[in-house]
Formats: structure tokens, C-alpha cells, sequence
């Protein structure tokens, strides 16, 4: 690899510098993206066995694991962003079975499930013809409403099954690592146990049936604000009297006990569930909120609810695509944008909730044998970490997703930043905050990340875990990408409200915390380099990522602030040491940091001078450095949340680059039916990790923007077409075509941005 590696990026620059490209502003008009967008529905002709045959669907905030049994019963899960329970855990909210009488699939065998992505629907038809039997299940767009709609030629019976199993209290037997209660993981070491509380099915209900969760206990910010010294931080608890659920309706049904609606005898068929989460609330507030919620829809006719929300999803699918030419399914280049196309779907079905997506299976985790809490369990917990949290967002500035961005600077800009202003004060006695990697959805750090030792005998202030203890750049890469947000929509309450004052707290803490040496320059010591090098001085990420947002809110807010605002960014900008470098058999490389001993994980943080910051790329200095670090690299791999596929694209590596997506976009989860459901890998099925960088690479092997400049084509390979539109700073929109390695069209929005576009052709 070494030397493909090295005569491809030395290819590259001459490509760059030498630049001779056929430029059409005004284009004739592309491909209709909805009509496109149909070869990558997803088409099942048969039932799956189980729950690992489920497609997934949702409006952002609810989603559905959604299968038909091999008995012909259509069944789903149903997610939720905030389905947060007594113990901190993400839960699924429950299950619900609809059996059709007759059986439609017993009497003809011939079956069809689709994932009409243009609309998010799933689709089943049962037989042909006149016996012809179509059931579609969606999400509202905007409203919390499941609905499921059966049609038939003739008349049938449906009948909808509430399916619980938390049903009593359980002791949870064995770990989800990471969970609240445990230290560090290992088996036994539980400091209390984990009980399971049960769910509640509503009784005495005319016409309906229905469920809730509601949290009489709370293991959230009393616990760990006793452990972790920050009792003086005033906080409401979000986890105590949290309560969710869903009450099932139907027009004409007939209640046959608390757990089964029957709709009787129609040709038609419509069931709708509403979904709620109330906090605080009691039962009977929520289930007043339900009715409330029920009744303001129904004020609006359904079919205007239906149409609205398929202009929706129309908006959605019209704002970017990438679409690889292919001729078979089979083709790679088809796996890919199948790939693509879906995953970027995932985002949107559970991107615009109150919580961030989770890495570690969205909303659509389903049953795993020998995993214990039924569609409950998740490997690594509830919590968040930032390395992995981040990865699913990389790519909705370039697709144009801005409002998905929304849920993670809620939290990280919210509760978080202020838990860490307060902890900052508390723990070293200074301004600025810093975010520790792991954080629970109400800003604490994880407990067993900070650690059990008593206050007393404890012999560091920050976290015990070495994993975590100096784990405090994501604040930077935080404000790295909200300055990309900014950059690509020149949103000025973006930049007021939420980046400059972010920008503040994060930049400070680093003036004030580290000394200077002799020469002026900061020394960062003792860090670490992410969770793989222990015991550094000035590591990579740190340094790349300081001179980057520095330079950049320089460049794109100097003259919007005060001048000790100002006089902040440049005096931390001059600060900062060269990029560190070392030599190994005598070629000079990036490092991971200035100094670095002991190895503990897997990570590659040299090269994030080359992503997520960008200060080594391509039309930059030091580009060799970089690809001697990428071929020198101790770890490797085009699975979970390793990202090397996108340092391959930012360094112009079209060869290598296209060898590890296609890679990446064939490695489904083999017990999963779905295409697009990957892992376990590091985290847990279905990993947005693994997709999260596919979709980030691939479009970094079509475009890249480096401030005004926009690289088209930087490493992208010659025999691959391909139609795309796709979203560039200064609000810059790109379409256009490519066929055998040349653009054949181009439209750039607006016209004057033209010159700004550089096309890398071969």
C-alpha cells in the first residue's frame, strides 16, 4: 500500500496545480432524484423469520422495526429518542402485532414487502388480484402518530395486539457495559443491582387499548452529582417521573380486552398509534396529553396529514443525492449508493428527537440471543461518547440535514456546556469548560468513567479511567463542526446564540489551563491522544484542531466580536506548536503527539490533522507527512467508527479510497435481512458509526471545500458516473454529472460562486 499510497498523492498535487476542467454554470436539467431513488427501495418476497427481518422506518423521533412473521402477521417495534427509563436506558417502547383475518398470506402464498423510501412507508401485499390484500405502516412526518392502513378486495377482520415483556420487576442479570451501575465493565462489580421496572396497560378504556412507562425512581443527576463532587450544580432530574407510551385507536373498533383492538369486518382498515413522552407528568397528565394530541390532529383531515407528510419527505430526498451509476445490483457501485441512500435515510428516521442519535443502534436495535432485556439491550449502554456520537453528523452539513444537527447541540450546548462550565470552576478553579468524552444525556460524566473511589482516598480530580481522564477534545471538534454549519449557511443566530458563546467557554479553558514555555508555546502535558496514547505531551488532535477553529473564526467572525474576543483566538492561535511529526526508518511523518508511550487502543489520532480538522489536505502543506502516516498506521480497518476510508479521500487517494468504501458497504451484519444495518463491529447493531463515516467518505471522494475553494472530483475514481447534488459553503448548491472521470454538467448556486470550483480531472 505504501506505494500507491505515495505516487498517487504526489499525482495528485501536479492534478491540482496543473487544473484544466470543462465548466457549465447553467446546466441543463438533471435526473428526477424521487424517480431515481425507487432502485434503492428495499423489496422482500417473503415473510422473515424473525425480528432480525425488520425494515426500519420513522418521522426523526419514533421509529419502527417493522417485519411480517412467517405466519403472515405484520409486527413492529416501536423506538423512541426519549424513551429514557429508571435506570438511564434507552428503551424501546414496545410491541405490536396485527393479525388479518383470514389470513391473506396462508390463502396464496404470494407475498411483497417494500421500503418505499420516497414516502418512508413500509408495504405489504398479500396475493394478487382480486385477492389482493395491501397493508402500509408509516410514521407522520410532523405529528406523533404510527399509522398502519389495510386494504382488501373483499371484507376482513384486523385485529392490533399490544405485546409488553417488562411485565414485572427483573434484576437485569448480566452488564451492559458502560451501564450506570457498573465499574468499568467487569462482570460482578455492581455497586447496586439494576432493576427492571414494568410497564402499565391501561384498563378501563372504551375503543382503545393502551400502555405507559413511568419512572417512580431515578439513578440520574442525585447519584452521580453525590459521586462526583458537583452537588452545587442545580438541576432538574429528566429521568423521574418521565412518562411514555401509546394508546391504539381505531375508527369503529371494538376493545376485545386491555391488550387486543379488534377492527371488524371492512374492506378497509386504519389504525392509529399515538406516541408520547411527558416529563414530569403522571400517568393520568400524560394520558390527558394523549387525548389532547389526538383530538388537535384530527382537526386536520387526513388526507392533508398524508400529503404533508410526503412533501416532507419529498423536501428531504430533493436537498442532496449521490447516485453511482450501475447496471446490476450486484455491481459494487450500486451496493454503495444503496448504501448511501439508506443510511442517510436511518439519520432522518431518528434525527430530529429531543436526544442525539446513538451510535450504538439508533432506535432500531431488535431482540439479540443471549443478550438479556429483550430490544432493550444495547452493547455500551446509555451513554454517550463523543467519539462515536459524532461520526452519524459528519455529513449533514455536505447533504444539507441542518435541521438534524439540531438534537446533538441541544444537548452538548445545553445541559452539558453548563455541567462543564460548573465542573471546570469546581475541579481546577478557572473559567472555560471542557467535555469529558463520555457523558450521560443529562451532562454527568459516566460513573464509572469518574470513578467509585471515595472523595477522600481519591488521587486525581478528574476521572480515575484512564481511558477518559484527558479525553476533552471533542469541545473542540464540537466547534469545528458548527463552524462548518455556519460556514455553509451563514446563519447569524447560529453564530450569536449558540457557536461564539460555545466558542468562548472551550477556547478558554485552554488558554488558562496549560502553562506556556519558554518561546510562548503551549504545553499540553500530561493528555492523552484520544483513548489510544496515554501519558502525551501535545497531541495532534488538540493542536490540528486549535489552529483550525482558531484560524477559522479568525477568517469567518473576526470582525462580528470585541477585540478580547478576538485577541482570545489569535493569542491561542499563536500558541499553538507546529503539528508534531516523527520519523520511522528514516521517513518523516505525523505523530500522534510532540511525545507519546503508552499505546491502549486502536485509533490513528495523527491523522486527524487530516480529518475532522483538515489542516493537512489536499492543496495544503505537508501533505507527505500525511501519507507517510497513513501507510505507517499501527491499526487498520473500513469497519465501525475507523474513519480511514475518509483520510483516504481527504489526501486524494482515489484507489484506496474506493477499495475501503465498497468494503465498508458490503459488511452488513450477517444475522440482519436489512442491507443497511451494520455491526456489531465495536458498538452494537445496527451501527451508525459504520455508516455515519461511509456516508462522510464518499462524499469527500466527490467534493471538499477548503474555506471559498470547492474541490470537485479530489478522489473520485475514473470508471465510476455518477449524477449528485450536494451542498457546499457560503450557501452553495452543486448538481451535476459525471461520466468516465470529466463533469458533463454542472449547475453551481448561486452563478458567482463558479470561480470558487476547482475540478481535479485525470
Amino acid at each position: 500500500m505504501k506505494g500507491s499510497l505515495g505516487s498517487r498523492a504526489h499525482r495528485f498535487i501536479l492534478l491540482f496545480i496543473g487544473l484544466v476542467a470543462m465548466f457549465s454554470a447553467c446546466a441543463k436539467k438533471g435526473p428526477d432524484p424521487l424517480q431515481a431513488l425507487t432502485k434503492y427501495d428495499v423489496i422482500w418476497d417473503s415473510p422473515s423469520r424473525d425480528a432480525w427481518g425488520t425494515m426500519p422506518t420513522g418521522n426523526g423521533d419514533i421509529g419502527l422495526n417493522v417485519w411480517v412473521e412467517e405466519s403472515g402477521d405484520l409486527m413492529f417495534y416501536i423506538g423512541k429518542t426519549d424513551l429514557w427509563d429508571d435506570n438511564g436506558r434507552l428503551l424501546k417502547l414496545g410491541r405490536v402485532r396485527f393479525k388479518i383475518s383470514p389470513n391473506p398470506y396462508l390463502q396464496s402464498r404470494r407475498f411483497l414487502q417494500t421500503l418505499r423510501l420516497r414516502d418512508a412507508t413500509v408495504e405489504v401485499r398479500y396475493g394478487e388480484g382480486e385477492g389482493l390484500v395491501r397493508a402500509q405502516t408509516w410514521v407522520d412526518a410532523y405529528h406523533p402518530v404510527i399509522h398502519v392502513v389495510v386494504d382488501g378486495g373483499r371484507p376482513l377482520d384486523v385485529n392490533a395486539a399490544i405485546e409488553v415483556w417488562r411485565t414485572a420487576p427483573y434484576e437485569l442479570p448480566t452488564i451492559e457495559v458502560s451501564d450506570v451501575h457498573f465499574d468499568q465493565g467487569i462482570p460482578g462489580s455492581q455497586h447496586f443491582p439494576t432493576i427492571v421496572e414494568p410497564d402499565t396497560v391501561l384498563t378501563g378504556q372504551e375503543g382503545r387499548i393502551g400502555w405507559y412507562h413511568h419512572n417512580k425512581k431515578s439513578v440520574g443527576p442525585a447519584l452521580s452529582a453525590e459521586l462526583q463532587d458537583m452537588q452545587g450544580f442545580a438541576q432538574a432530574d429528566p429521568i423521574l417521573n418521565r412518562t411514555f407510551g401509546a394508546v391504539i385507536t381505531a375508527d369503529g373498533a371494538k376493545k376485545i380486552d386491555d391488550l387486543n383492538l379488534l377492527s371488524p369486518m371492512a374492506r378497509s382498515h386504519h389504525f392509529e398509534i399515538y406516541v408520547l413522552t411527558r416529563h414530569p407528568s403522571a400517568p393520568q397528565e400524560w394520558l390527558q396529553a394523549v387525548d389532547e394530541t389526538a383530538a388537535a390532529l384530527r382537526k386536520t383531515p387526513f388526507v392533508r396529514r398524508l400529503q404533508a407528510h410526503r412533501s416532507r419527505w419529498e423536501e428531504f430526498w430533493r436537498r442532496s443525492w449521490i447516485d453511482v451509476a450501475s447496471t446490476l445490483p450486484s455491481d459494487d457501485t450500486y451496493v454503495l449508493s444503496r448504501a448511501y441512500n439508506l443510511q442517510r435515510f436511518i439519520n432522518a428516521c431518528a434525527g430530529r428527537g429531543a436526544y442525539p442519535i446513538k451510535f450504538n443502534g439508533s432506535i432500531f436495535t431488535v431482540p439479540n440471543p443471549g443478550s438479556p432485556g429483550d430490544a432493550d439491550y444495547r452493547r455500551w449502554g446509555p451513554g454517550y461518547w463523543w467519539q462515536n456520537t459524532r461520526l452519524p453528523y459528519m455529513s449533514m452539513c455536505t447533504s444539507g440535514d441542518f435541521d438534524l444537527l439540531e438534537p446533538l447541540y441541544q444537548m452538548y450546548l445545553g445541559d452539558v456546556l453548563e455541567m462543564a462550565k460548573y465542573r471546570t470552576q469546581r475541579y481546577f478553579g478557572h473559567a472555560g469548560a471542557y467535555l469529558n468524552e463520555c457523558v450521560y444525556f443529562w451532562g454527568a460524566a459516566f460513573n464509572e468513567s469518574y470513578g467509585w473511589t471515595p472523595r477522600e482516598k481519591r488521587t486525581v480530580v478528574e476521572n480515575e479511567s484512564r481511558w477518559h481522564r484527558w479525553e476533552w477534545q471533542g469541545g473542540i471538534e464540537l466547534l469545528h463542526m458548527m463552524l462548518d454549519h455556519y460556514e455553509h449557511t451563514l446563519d447569524e443566530v447560529l453564530l450569536g446564540e449558540k457557536l461564539l458563546p460555545f466558542a468562548h467557554e472551550i477556547l478558554t479553558f485552554y488558554d488558562v489551563h496549560y502553562p506556556v514555555d519558554e518561546s510562548g508555546k503551549i504545553v499540553m502535558e500530561p493528555v492523552q491522544a484520544l483513548e489510544t496514547w496515554w501519558d502525551c505531551r501535545n497531541p495532534m488532535p488538540e493542536i490540528a484542531g486549535i489552529l483550525a477553529v482558531t484560524e477559522r473564526l479568525l477568517a469567518l467572525a473576526g470582525d462580528k466580536v470585541g477585540e478580547e474576543e478576538k485577541a482570545l483566538w489569535e493569542r491561542l492561535h499563536m500558541k499553538m506548536p507546529d503539528l508534531p511529526t516523527r520519523e520511522v526508518e528514516g521517513r518523516k511523518m505525523l505523530a500522534p503527539a510532540e511525545k507519546f508511550s503508552t499505546k491502549s487502543n486502536l485509533e490513528n489520532p495523527e491523522l486527524y490533522a487530516v480529518f475532522p480538522y483538515r489542516r493537512v489536505a489536499l492543496g495544503r502543506p505537508g501533505i507527505e507527512l500525511a501519507v507517510e502516516a497513513l501507510s505507517h498506521r499501527l491499526d487498520r480497518g473500513n469497519f465501525g467508527w475507523r474513519q480511514e476510508d475518509i483520510f483516504m479521500a481527504y489526501l486524494g487517494l482515489a484507489e484506496d479510497a474506493r477499495q475501503y468504501i465498497v468494503g465498508r458497504a458490503k459488511a452488513k451484519h450477517e444475522g440482519s435481512r436489512f442491507p443497511a444495518f451494520w455491526g456489531p463491529n465495536y458498538d452494537w447493531v445496527p451501527d451508525q458509526d459504520h455508516g455515519g463515516v461511509l456516508l462522510k467518505a464518499l462524499q469527500a471522494m466527490l467534493m471538499q471545500a477548503d474555506g471559498r475553494k470547492i474541490l470537485l472530483l479530489p478522489a473520485w475514481p475514473k470508471d465510476w458516473d455518477v449524477d449528485f447534488k450536494l451542498n457546499a459553503p457560503y450557501k452553495t448548491i452543486l448538481s451535476g454529472r459525471v461520466e468516465q472521470g470529466k463533469i458533463t454538467e454542472l449547475s453551481v448556486r448561486p452563478a458567482s460562486r463558479k470561480n470558487d470550483v476547482l475540478i481535479l480531472a485525470f
